[in-house]
């Protein structure tokens, strides 16, 4: 008979102590611990001149690194691992370190400070509605820090509208952010123009990417609240990339009634999106949910289930799942109704 085992308190600590695993990636990527190590300088002493800072900080700094995986020693020398080498070195156009502004902005570690708050209320307690606010400075920071990691998806969608055919002349890029998602589609489709929706300093992040990729006079902005502004119409492309997960269910559905009126027939609707199984803890992604309890009203990490009752219910087609390569998130391609 199989004894069960015995009861561990190692769980707790490892979450406890969780913090020390994020200010010590926050610490290594200020510090260029990884790009220094990357142009030779792989010896406690000889990080400590590069990176300015004391011998023995930079050996305990790097050894708990070696610890959590990111990199290995060898006696005194250190050494990158190849996922540190491509996403943690400056000079790599895989570099991540640029996302911390967002993932540990103040916004969010104050948000999970409260968190117990945040459970009593259901929904965030953090100023002005949180990150819904209109204007909100974080979504500048988001759409400067976030294009690293929302490239792979954004060339992805691009080229899955390529392999499955047709003519793609209007695209909405709702929420547009950093804008990559609807620039990656006007590169793959010359004849498209796009238009960007966002608050106006966000848009400036947006026309920056624009122009950078020679679009010109193909990218359009409309500056506002995409609930309130006139979208236009005649769409082929509507991409809703991390943005109805902010808001309730009945808000999503008269958005999406609104994005129908706005689409061309034939069109499609692109949704990126963190989506649980309908167990809502798997797979890893579903803890999702949580920052959206933090950080909104009523946001949510909504099930397939959900966005395909959402779309229906806002007079759409049939839509589809699918998994984004080496990617947490999901893409949902919804049809109109015929």
């Amino acid at each position: 008979m199989t004894q069960a085992p015995a009861p561990s308190p190692i769980l707790f600590f490892e979450t406890a102590f969780a913090i020390q695993r994020t200010c010590t990636i926050r610490a290594a990527v200020d510090l260029e611990v990884f790009t220094a190590i990357k142009e030779g300088h792989n010896t406690a002493s000889a990080l400590a001149d590069r990176c300015k800072a004391s011998e023995r900080g930079l050996r305990m700094l790097a050894d708990y690194l070696v610890m959590l995986g990111f990199l290995t020693k060898s006696e005194n020398t250190y050494a990158l691992t190849q996922d540190s080498e491509v996403f943690l070195v400056k000079t790599s156009p895989a570099y991540l370190g640029a996302t911390l502004e967002f993932l540990l902005s103040p916004t969010l570690f104050e948000g999970f400070c409260d968190l117990t708050a945040a459970v009593r209320q259901g929904g965030t307690t953090l100023p002005d509605q949180g990150t819904i606010t209109e204007e909100h400075p974080e979504w500048v920071t988001f759409a400067r820090a976030m294009v690293p990691m929302m490239i792979g998806p954004a060339k992805w969608i691009a080229e899955h509208l390529v392999s499955t055919g047709g003519t793609i002349r209007k695209v909405l890029d709702v929420a547009a952010g950093h804008g990559v998602f609807g620039v990656e589609i006007a590169k793959q489709f010359p004849d498209a123009e796009v238009t960007a929706v966002d608050w106006p300093n966000v848009l400036t992040v947006a026309r920056e990417n624009a122009d950078a990729a020679s679009l010109g006079d193909r990218y359009h902005t409309i500056a506002g609240s995409a609930f309130n502004a006139d979208l236009g119409e005649g769409y082929d492309v509507v991409l809703l990339t991390n943005f109805l997960h902010h808001f309730a269910i009945p808000e999503c559905e008269d958005f999406l009634r609104k994005v129908r009126d706005a689409m061309a027939p034939g069109g499609r609707v692109i949704t990126l999106e963190f989506v649980p199984n309908d167990d809502r803890v798997s797979p890893a992604s579903a803890d999702f949910a949580l920052i959206m309890l933090v950080t909104t009203p009523a946001g949510d990490a909504y099930t397939f289930k959900e966005w395909d009752a959402m779309f229906q219910n806002a007079g759409f087609g049939r839509s589809e799942l699918l998994a984004v390569p080496n990617n947490k998130e999901h893409v949902i391609i919804t049809h109109l109704a015929t």
